[in-house]
């Protein structure tokens, strides 16, 4: 969701040195990115100070702060950055010389109680109306427009970008040898975890019967994805489509983040949990199909913000979105969400 700010911020500044500072796991993303120049990659359990070192030694003219914690502020300080420019947030404004206002009116990202939430759906006791909708209009709240907006007060043209990623056709051929991805064959991508937590995963044995239909309807091998974590979930969702669609090709934890990007241009549709790889594959313009539950497609939608050719669906409960990691009731927002809904959601975004 950076990206179109970094587009952005390129175009606003041709000539100088982009460098990111980013989580050493995730460094892989940005290889060959136009808008990058190099990566600083921050190390597992790396603390603040030895991050503020190797910022004073890099003698940074301005820093451009895309999260909000207190965490950033206090690094970009330390590591001596003249302009320091982010968003405006409790603790940490003493840390930066360029406060940005948020949006007026912008939603925020609030987590629900569980009296709150007996409270809504104690007042609505069904699960609700399905959002019939399957694509998102933009909301000028999406996280996108957040780092747009910061680009912007720099004098960069805030208007936005469709998010990209980039993988090289020699990156997407050695992937398609290693897991026998026969040229001209049609696969679909499924995702059926999510790290944040069970509260964000479609059922399982949703997936599957989904899965099975689509094979069933349109001949295609399945690729189940995921990472280390997600391993048990593919294996269990294999075993169920063992017989209902045959050609599948586990990668979970088999990938690296590299891998993972040029496996998914080789699908032609995703289905998957509001994830990363949900991100991922629509920013290597791979059209996505998405349950959503306990988090809101207006701020996190993949994509740019009303892009028709993803599908995203919600249950209409009153409950949603909790942005909680557990569901402390019956899972309505998630249950809601029909097979029939997505198999045809997938079939819309294969055609």
């Amino acid at each position: 969701m950076t990206t179109p700010a970094l587009f952005r911020l390129r175009e606003r500044f041709p000539d100088s040195e982009i460098v990111l500072l980013t989580p050493s796991k995730l460094a892989d993303l940005w290889t060959g990115h136009p808008a990058v120049n190099r990566v600083l990659g921050i190390r597992p359990g790396e603390g603040v100070l030895s991050v503020a070192l190797r910022l004073r030694r890099e003698r940074f003219d301005l820093a451009l702060l895309f999260p909000n914690s207190p965490r950033t502020g206090l690094e970009a300080w330390l590591g001596g950055v003249r302009r320091r420019v982010g968003g405006a947030w409790p603790w940490r404004n003493r840390l930066l010389t360029d406060v940005v206002p948020p949006l007026p009116g912008a939603l925020r990202m609030r987590k629900r109680s569980p009296e709150e939430i007996r409270h809504l759906v104690g007042h609505s006791p069904s699960a609700g109306s399905p959002t019939h909708s399957e694509s998102v209009v933009a909301s000028p709240s999406h996280q996108l427009f957040h780092y747009l907006r910061l680009v912007g007060y720099l004098g960069a043209n805030p208007e936005p970008v469709v998010p990209r990623l980039f993988v090289s056709p020699a990156e997407v051929e050695a992937v398609r040898a290693k897991f026998g991805f026969q040229p001209g064959s049609q696969w679909l991508g499924i995702n059926p975890g999510a790290e944040y937590g069970p509260a964000k995963r479609w059922p399982l044995e949703r997936f599957a019967a989904a899965a099975a239909a689509v094979h069933g309807r349109l001949g295609c091998g399945v690729a189940v994805f995921g990472g280390l974590a997600d391993i048990g979930l593919a294996e269990s969702l294999s075993a169920e489509l063992a017989t209902a669609a045959p050609t599948i090709r586990i990668l979970a934890g088999r990938t690296s983040l590299r891998e993972l990007l040029a496996a998914l241009t080789l699908c032609r549709v995703v289905l998957t949990n509001d994830t990363g790889p949900m991100h991922a594959a629509a920013s290597v313009g791979v059209p996505v199909v998405v349950p959503f539950g306990s988090t809101s497609p207006e701020l996190t939608a993949p994509g740019i913000p009303g892009d028709s050719q993803h599908q995203l669906l919600r249950a209409g409960a009153a409950c949603a979105p909790c942005f909680l990691r557990e569901c402390p009731i019956d899972f309505r927002c998630m249950n809601g969400i029909t097979v029939d809904r997505v198999v045809s959601a997938v079939t819309r975004a294969w055609n």
